[in-house]
Protein backbone atom coordinates (compact mmCIF):
# COMPACT_ATOMS: atom_id res chain seq x y z
CA UNK A 1 0.00 0.00 0.00
CA UNK A 2 1.31 3.45 -0.93
CA UNK A 3 0.19 6.89 0.20
CA UNK A 4 0.32 10.07 -1.92
CA UNK A 5 1.77 13.42 -0.90
CA UNK A 6 1.52 16.97 -2.19
CA UNK A 7 0.32 17.25 -5.75
CA UNK A 8 -2.55 14.78 -5.45
CA UNK A 9 -4.91 17.23 -3.73
CA UNK A 10 -7.98 18.61 -5.49
CA UNK A 11 -11.09 20.55 -4.53
CA UNK A 12 -13.90 18.18 -3.64
CA UNK A 13 -11.61 15.19 -3.16
CA UNK A 14 -13.13 12.25 -1.27
CA UNK A 15 -16.67 13.64 -1.51
CA UNK A 16 -17.81 10.31 -2.98
CA UNK A 17 -16.23 8.31 -0.15
CA UNK A 18 -17.55 10.74 2.46
CA UNK A 19 -21.13 10.34 1.20
CA UNK A 20 -20.94 6.61 1.89
CA UNK A 21 -18.63 6.49 4.91
CA UNK A 22 -18.89 8.82 7.91
CA UNK A 23 -15.32 7.88 8.82
CA UNK A 24 -14.08 10.34 6.18
CA UNK A 25 -15.68 13.45 7.69
CA UNK A 26 -14.91 12.10 11.18
CA UNK A 27 -11.21 12.07 10.25
CA UNK A 28 -11.35 15.63 8.96
CA UNK A 29 -13.23 16.76 12.07
CA UNK A 30 -10.48 15.26 14.23
CA UNK A 31 -7.89 17.15 12.19
CA UNK A 32 -9.87 20.40 12.33
CA UNK A 33 -9.85 20.37 16.13
CA UNK A 34 -6.04 20.33 16.12
CA UNK A 35 -5.56 22.74 13.21
CA UNK A 36 -8.04 25.32 14.45
CA UNK A 37 -9.99 25.62 11.18
CA UNK A 38 -12.52 23.56 9.22
CA UNK A 39 -10.29 21.44 7.00
CA UNK A 40 -13.20 19.57 5.40
CA UNK A 41 -14.76 22.88 4.29
CA UNK A 42 -11.50 23.92 2.62
CA UNK A 43 -11.24 20.55 0.87
CA UNK A 44 -14.90 20.45 -0.15
CA UNK A 45 -15.39 24.08 -1.13
CA UNK A 46 -11.95 25.60 -1.76
CA UNK A 47 -10.72 28.01 -2.89
CA UNK A 48 -8.12 25.82 -4.56
CA UNK A 49 -5.45 28.44 -3.83
CA UNK A 50 -5.96 27.87 -0.11
CA UNK A 51 -5.85 24.08 -0.47
CA UNK A 52 -2.65 24.35 -2.55
CA UNK A 53 -0.82 26.32 0.15
CA UNK A 54 1.75 23.99 1.70
CA UNK A 55 0.52 24.67 5.23
CA UNK A 56 -2.92 23.38 4.21
CA UNK A 57 -1.96 20.75 1.63
CA UNK A 58 0.23 18.72 3.97
CA UNK A 59 -2.34 18.31 6.78
CA UNK A 60 -5.05 17.72 4.17
CA UNK A 61 -3.15 14.93 2.42
CA UNK A 62 -2.25 13.25 5.71
CA UNK A 63 -5.92 13.35 6.72
CA UNK A 64 -7.10 12.15 3.32
CA UNK A 65 -4.80 9.14 3.31
CA UNK A 66 -5.71 8.26 6.88
CA UNK A 67 -9.43 8.56 6.08
CA UNK A 68 -9.07 6.27 3.07
CA UNK A 69 -7.19 3.75 5.23
CA UNK A 70 -9.97 3.78 7.84
CA UNK A 71 -12.56 3.20 5.12
CA UNK A 72 -10.46 0.33 3.70
CA UNK A 73 -10.25 -1.33 7.11
CA UNK A 74 -13.95 -0.79 7.87
CA UNK A 75 -14.84 -2.33 4.51
CA UNK A 76 -12.97 -5.54 5.29
CA UNK A 77 -9.70 -4.76 3.53
CA UNK A 78 -6.72 -6.63 4.96
CA UNK A 79 -3.45 -5.14 6.17
CA UNK A 80 -0.75 -4.98 3.50
CA UNK A 81 2.61 -6.73 3.83
CA UNK A 82 4.42 -3.41 3.48
CA UNK A 83 3.80 0.30 2.95
CA UNK A 84 5.49 3.36 1.51
CA UNK A 85 4.62 7.01 1.05
CA UNK A 86 5.67 9.67 -1.43
CA UNK A 87 7.24 12.53 0.57
CA UNK A 88 4.50 13.69 2.97
CA UNK A 89 2.79 10.35 2.36
CA UNK A 90 5.43 8.67 4.53
CA UNK A 91 3.77 10.19 7.59
CA UNK A 92 0.45 8.64 6.53
CA UNK A 93 2.13 5.28 6.07
CA UNK A 94 3.70 5.50 9.52
CA UNK A 95 0.34 6.35 11.11
CA UNK A 96 -1.40 3.45 9.36
CA UNK A 97 1.48 1.13 10.32
CA UNK A 98 1.02 2.00 13.99
CA UNK A 99 4.22 4.01 14.45
CA UNK A 100 2.34 6.98 15.89
CA UNK A 101 -1.23 8.17 16.24
CA UNK A 102 -2.97 10.40 13.73
CA UNK A 103 -3.10 13.27 16.24
CA UNK A 104 0.62 12.97 16.95
CA UNK A 105 1.48 12.86 13.26
CA UNK A 106 -0.76 15.82 12.43
CA UNK A 107 1.05 18.04 14.92
CA UNK A 108 4.43 17.12 13.40
CA UNK A 109 3.12 17.62 9.86
CA UNK A 110 1.64 21.00 10.78
CA UNK A 111 5.05 22.10 12.01
CA UNK A 112 6.75 20.54 8.97
CA UNK A 113 4.55 22.50 6.59
CA UNK A 114 5.18 25.77 8.44
CA UNK A 115 8.94 25.28 8.40
CA UNK A 116 8.96 24.39 4.71
CA UNK A 117 6.74 27.33 3.79
CA UNK A 118 8.92 29.75 5.75
CA UNK A 119 12.25 28.35 4.52
CA UNK A 120 12.17 30.27 1.24
CA UNK A 121 10.51 33.66 0.60
CA UNK A 122 7.28 33.48 -1.39
CA UNK A 123 8.02 33.38 -5.09
CA UNK A 124 11.73 32.65 -4.63
CA UNK A 125 11.56 28.86 -5.06
CA UNK A 126 10.18 26.64 -7.79
CA UNK A 127 9.73 23.02 -8.89
CA UNK A 128 9.51 21.62 -12.41
CA UNK A 129 8.82 18.27 -14.04
CA UNK A 130 11.30 17.03 -16.64
CA UNK A 131 9.93 14.32 -18.94
CA UNK A 132 11.86 12.26 -21.44
CA UNK A 133 15.39 12.46 -20.04
CA UNK A 134 17.08 9.80 -17.94
CA UNK A 135 18.13 10.47 -14.35
CA UNK A 136 21.76 11.26 -15.09
CA UNK A 137 20.83 13.65 -17.88
CA UNK A 138 18.54 15.58 -15.51
CA UNK A 139 21.24 15.69 -12.83
CA UNK A 140 23.64 17.08 -15.44
CA UNK A 141 21.08 19.69 -16.50
CA UNK A 142 20.68 20.81 -12.88
CA UNK A 143 24.45 21.09 -12.39
CA UNK A 144 24.80 23.17 -15.56
CA UNK A 145 21.83 25.41 -14.74
CA UNK A 146 22.47 26.06 -11.03
CA UNK A 147 25.08 28.80 -11.37
CA UNK A 148 25.20 30.63 -8.03
CA UNK A 149 21.79 29.25 -7.11
CA UNK A 150 20.23 25.86 -6.42
CA UNK A 151 18.80 23.42 -8.95
CA UNK A 152 18.46 19.86 -7.65
CA UNK A 153 16.89 16.68 -9.00
CA UNK A 154 14.51 15.90 -6.14
CA UNK A 155 11.90 13.32 -7.20
CA UNK A 156 12.95 10.27 -9.23
CA UNK A 157 9.35 9.32 -9.90
CA UNK A 158 9.52 6.94 -12.86
CA UNK A 159 11.82 6.18 -15.77
CA UNK A 160 11.99 9.40 -17.78
CA UNK A 161 10.09 11.42 -15.17
CA UNK A 162 12.14 13.50 -12.73
CA UNK A 163 11.11 16.57 -10.73
CA UNK A 164 13.64 19.32 -10.02
CA UNK A 165 13.55 22.11 -7.44
CA UNK A 166 15.51 25.16 -6.38
CA UNK A 167 15.74 28.90 -6.94
CA UNK A 168 13.29 30.25 -9.52
CA UNK A 169 16.02 31.55 -11.84
CA UNK A 170 18.01 28.31 -11.68
CA UNK A 171 14.92 26.17 -12.30
CA UNK A 172 13.95 28.39 -15.24
CA UNK A 173 17.42 27.90 -16.72
CA UNK A 174 17.13 24.16 -16.18
CA UNK A 175 13.79 24.05 -18.00
CA UNK A 176 15.32 25.75 -21.05
CA UNK A 177 18.42 23.57 -20.96
CA UNK A 178 16.41 20.36 -20.53
CA UNK A 179 14.42 21.16 -23.66
CA UNK A 180 17.63 21.91 -25.54
CA UNK A 181 19.00 18.51 -24.48
CA UNK A 182 15.98 16.62 -25.73
CA UNK A 183 13.39 16.58 -22.94
CA UNK A 184 9.92 15.77 -24.26
CA UNK A 185 8.42 18.24 -21.78
CA UNK A 186 9.78 20.54 -19.08
CA UNK A 187 7.29 22.60 -17.14
CA UNK A 188 7.06 24.45 -13.85
CA UNK A 189 4.73 22.96 -11.24
CA UNK A 190 2.13 24.87 -9.19
CA UNK A 191 3.74 24.41 -5.77
CA UNK A 192 4.68 26.97 -3.16
CA UNK A 193 7.98 25.52 -1.89
CA UNK A 194 11.04 23.88 -3.54
CA UNK A 195 10.60 20.64 -1.57
CA UNK A 196 13.46 18.17 -1.13
CA UNK A 197 16.07 20.61 -2.46
CA UNK A 198 19.08 21.98 -0.60
CA UNK A 199 17.00 25.10 0.11
CA UNK A 200 15.02 22.98 2.60
CA UNK A 201 18.00 21.91 4.72
CA UNK A 202 17.35 24.46 7.47
CA UNK A 203 13.68 23.42 7.61
CA UNK A 204 14.62 19.75 7.93
CA UNK A 205 17.11 20.44 10.68
CA UNK A 206 14.59 22.63 12.55
CA UNK A 207 11.97 19.90 12.25
CA UNK A 208 14.16 17.69 14.44
CA UNK A 209 12.73 19.42 17.55
CA UNK A 210 9.15 18.47 16.68
CA UNK A 211 10.22 14.97 15.72
CA UNK A 212 12.04 14.55 19.03
CA UNK A 213 8.80 15.23 20.92
CA UNK A 214 6.76 12.74 18.87
CA UNK A 215 6.52 9.24 20.39
CA UNK A 216 7.48 7.20 17.32
CA UNK A 217 7.27 3.45 17.77
CA UNK A 218 8.59 0.64 15.59
CA UNK A 219 5.99 0.17 12.81
CA UNK A 220 3.81 -2.94 13.09
CA UNK A 221 3.80 -3.11 9.27
CA UNK A 222 7.03 -2.63 7.30
CA UNK A 223 7.34 0.93 5.95
CA UNK A 224 9.89 1.54 3.19
CA UNK A 225 11.48 5.02 3.37
CA UNK A 226 11.42 6.69 -0.04
CA UNK A 227 14.58 8.68 0.67
CA UNK A 228 16.74 5.53 0.55
CA UNK A 229 14.39 2.60 -0.20
CA UNK A 230 15.16 0.92 3.14
CA UNK A 231 12.65 -0.03 5.87
CA UNK A 232 12.21 2.29 8.82
CA UNK A 233 13.23 0.59 12.06
CA UNK A 234 13.31 2.18 15.52
CA UNK A 235 11.81 5.47 16.65
CA UNK A 236 15.21 7.16 16.59
CA UNK A 237 15.84 5.91 13.07
CA UNK A 238 12.47 7.28 11.94
CA UNK A 239 13.16 10.69 13.49
CA UNK A 240 16.59 10.99 11.88
CA UNK A 241 15.42 10.01 8.41
CA UNK A 242 12.25 12.13 8.50
CA UNK A 243 14.42 15.14 9.36
CA UNK A 244 16.70 14.49 6.37
CA UNK A 245 13.74 13.62 4.16
CA UNK A 246 12.75 17.30 3.93
CA UNK A 247 15.89 18.13 1.93
CA UNK A 248 16.73 14.70 0.46
CA UNK A 249 15.47 13.40 -2.91
CA UNK A 250 12.50 11.05 -3.19
CA UNK A 251 13.71 7.84 -4.82
CA UNK A 252 10.32 6.48 -5.81
CA UNK A 253 11.61 4.12 -8.51
CA UNK A 254 14.02 2.52 -6.04
CA UNK A 255 11.27 2.31 -3.41
CA UNK A 256 8.84 0.46 -5.69
CA UNK A 257 11.64 -1.81 -6.88
CA UNK A 258 12.49 -2.59 -3.24
CA UNK A 259 8.85 -3.54 -2.61
CA UNK A 260 8.68 -5.83 -5.63
CA UNK A 261 12.01 -7.46 -4.76
CA UNK A 262 10.52 -8.18 -1.33
CA UNK A 263 7.62 -9.97 -3.00
CA UNK A 264 4.97 -7.32 -3.70
CA UNK A 265 2.89 -8.22 -6.76
CA UNK A 266 -0.02 -5.85 -6.10
CA UNK A 267 0.07 -2.26 -4.86
CA UNK A 268 -2.89 -0.16 -3.69
CA UNK A 269 -2.73 3.64 -3.67
CA UNK A 270 -4.56 4.73 -0.51
CA UNK A 271 -5.75 8.33 -0.82
CA UNK A 272 -6.96 10.89 -3.35
CA UNK A 273 -6.05 10.57 -7.01
CA UNK A 274 -4.20 7.98 -9.06
CA UNK A 275 -0.77 9.60 -9.40
CA UNK A 276 1.21 6.90 -7.61
CA UNK A 277 -0.63 4.05 -9.31
CA UNK A 278 0.32 5.58 -12.64
CA UNK A 279 3.96 5.83 -11.59
CA UNK A 280 3.99 2.23 -10.36
CA UNK A 281 2.70 1.03 -13.74
CA UNK A 282 5.52 2.91 -15.47
CA UNK A 283 8.12 1.48 -13.10
CA UNK A 284 6.98 -2.15 -13.27
CA UNK A 285 4.22 -3.20 -15.64
CA UNK A 286 3.96 -6.62 -13.98
CA UNK A 287 2.56 -5.10 -10.76
CA UNK A 288 -1.22 -5.00 -10.37
CA UNK A 289 -2.45 -1.60 -9.17
CA UNK A 290 -5.61 -0.45 -7.43
CA UNK A 291 -6.67 2.84 -5.87
CA UNK A 292 -8.92 3.95 -3.02
CA UNK A 293 -10.11 7.37 -4.13
CA UNK A 294 -13.80 6.68 -4.81
CA UNK A 295 -16.53 4.18 -3.98
CA UNK A 296 -16.04 2.45 -7.32
CA UNK A 297 -12.26 2.14 -6.98
CA UNK A 298 -12.65 0.94 -3.38
CA UNK A 299 -15.02 -1.81 -4.49
CA UNK A 300 -12.65 -2.81 -7.30
CA UNK A 301 -9.78 -3.01 -4.83
CA UNK A 302 -11.84 -5.13 -2.44
CA UNK A 303 -12.88 -7.51 -5.23
CA UNK A 304 -9.25 -7.83 -6.32
CA UNK A 305 -8.33 -8.52 -2.70
CA UNK A 306 -10.78 -11.40 -2.53
CA UNK A 307 -9.56 -12.96 -5.75
CA UNK A 308 -5.84 -12.51 -5.04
Amino acid sequence: MVFPGQGSQSSGMQADLAAAHSLVEDSYAEASEILGYDLWRVVAEGPIEQLNATTVTQPAMLTAGYAAWRVWQASGGTDPAMMAGHSLGEYTALVCAGSLTFDEALRVVQRRSELMQDAVPAGAGAMAAILGLDDQAVIAVCAAAAGDGVADAVNFNAPGQVVIAGDVAAVDRAIVLAKERGARRALQLPVSVPAHSALMRAAGEALADALARAPFRTPAITVIAASDARPYTSGDDIRARLSRQVYAPVHWVATINAMTRAGATRIIECGPGKVLAGLVRRIDKSVACDTIDSIDSLQQALVAEESA
